[in-house]
């Protein structure tokens, strides 16, 4: 008996979760039963992917926020905490390789078109909300000699206005001389490091 009901919750809760994405005209699809990979489209990111998976008792959240800090892991680390006090109904979390995460989990009675819609909006308003900040944090350097290297090249560098009390310091307090001959050396050329978010 209670695993019929089971397996009758769990049909209501697709169609909770497949109707919500529907009716919020999100990019979505469905990899396997009660799996879902939706695209949640930003401004400061350019989308996050949310998993959302539903378990027997819960369905549980998971999106890719950004990769692994370069650099300042342990302040990065303690302003993660502390914007979790301020979020609703997920947190903040790293995997095993250090990349960073929103979680969270939600018993499946509790799960509704608006509780979902919620939930939605708290993931977007977090990862994309806090994604220049978290690359300022960790990502510094890769910003200032991203900056340069455009600078170097004469390249625009309008996607990295966001970004301008980072890129003050490194700014040529006069005009800049001619085209180098050469192409900039790996003190200046971008490398690994210098596009923190991946897929």
């Amino acid at each position: 008996m209670a695993d019929a009901q089971d397996a009758q919750d769990a049909r209501d809760v697709r169609r909770i979760v497949e109707d919500t994405l529907t009716e919020a005209e999100l990019e979505w699809e469905n990899p396997a039963p009660g799996s879902y990979v939706v695209k949640l489209p930003g401004t400061r990111k350019l989308f996050t992917t949310l998993s959302l998976r539903l378990g027997r008792h819960s369905l549980s959240l998971n999106a890719f926020v950004v990769r692994h800090p370069d650099e300042n892991e342990a302040g990065v680390h303690r302003w993660l905490l502390e914007r979790n006090l301020k979020l609703y109904g997920v947190g903040y979390a790293i995997d095993p390789l250090g990349d960073i995460y929103l979680a969270g989990k939600l018993p499946l009675a509790a799960v509704t078109p608006e509780e979902l819609d919620r939930l939605l909006g708290s993931v977007l308003e977090a990862a994309d909300g806090d994604f220049n900040t978290l690359l300022e944090l960790g990502f510094a350097s890769a910003i200032r000699r991203e900056y340069a290297w455009r600078v170097s090249r004469g390249e625009s560098t309008r996607n990295l206005d966001a970004f301008r009390n980072l890129t003050r310091k490194t700014e040529p307090e006069t005009a800049p001389g001619p085209e180098p001959e050469t192409a900039p050396g790996p003190e200046t050329a971008p490398g690994p490091g210098t596009a923190p978010e991946r897929g």
